[in-house]
């Protein structure tokens, strides 16, 4: 790692928790039951390890969120500004002291992210000299996860606040990021480990690689 990275050990962390959960039916995916506990519960055990400090990002404050113990980071322009607006919000949180130098950027959706994403992410922001980094993955990139450096703030808020700008890809057209190409499942389940969670179908789906784990793991005994 270079120079510029080793001055802490982590970055700061948020768990984009904005969305209305449409294809949920309106219910909180966030809320849904994996395997005995919370989605959000496993996106916050994989992730706390990694971060320095970790804040949730939501449209605007929900009370039911507050048993997870994180700083809810509401929308800058709540029903408008989408993920773009969640990153804006956590970057403007960011204390101007280090070691909060960059924000690494997970969705609330997704149970198998990797227990090293964040090191691998600033890693590469570095080697290739960007304000940031995103996840490739089987050919498709994945904004949702991806690290910030907290210099890039006044760009992202001329998105948001000036141009309307409101989701990351169209971002990423015009300020592109370093890609980080990612290979290989979770070891622990062997779910791909940027499953997105998106209707009650892939809720199934992540159900039965927690089955399929737990069964492997019994006939391993």
């Amino acid at each position: 790692m270079t120079g510029e990275s080793a001055s802490f050990s982590n970055p700061a962390g948020v768990i984009l928790a904005g969305g209305r959960s449409t294809r949920m039916g309106g219910s909180s995916k966030a809320l849904m039951t994996l395997d005995g506990k919370p989605l959000l519960q496993h996106v916050i055990e994989r992730v706390r390890p990694q971060t320095e400090a970790l804040y949730l990002s939501v449209e605007s404050e929900n009370r039911d969120y507050d048993r997870f113990g994180l700083e809810q980071l509401p929308d800058p322009v709540p029903g408008q500004s989408g993920p773009l607006g969640g990153l804006l919000a956590a970057l403007r949180r960011l204390p101007q002291d280090a070691p909060a130098e960059w924000l690494l950027l997970v969705p609330c959706d997704a149970p198998f992210v990797p227990a090293d994403l964040g090191k691998r992410l600033l890693e590469h922001a570095c080697a290739e000299g960007s304000d940031g980094a995103v996840v490739v993955a089987a050919g498709e990139l994945q904004p949702t996860f991806s690290i910030w450096k907290r210099s890039i703030t006044p760009v992202v808020e001329r998105a948001v606040l000036d141009d309307g700008m409101a989701g990351f890809k169209q971002f990423l057209r015009r300020h592109a990021l370093a890609e980080l190409r990612w290979n290989g499942n979770d070891p622990e389940t062997g779910a791909p480990p940027f499953f997105n969670i998106n209707d009650r179908d892939t809720l199934d789906r992540a159900r039965q690689f927690f089955t399929d784990s737990a069964e492997n793991d019994r006939c391993s005994v």
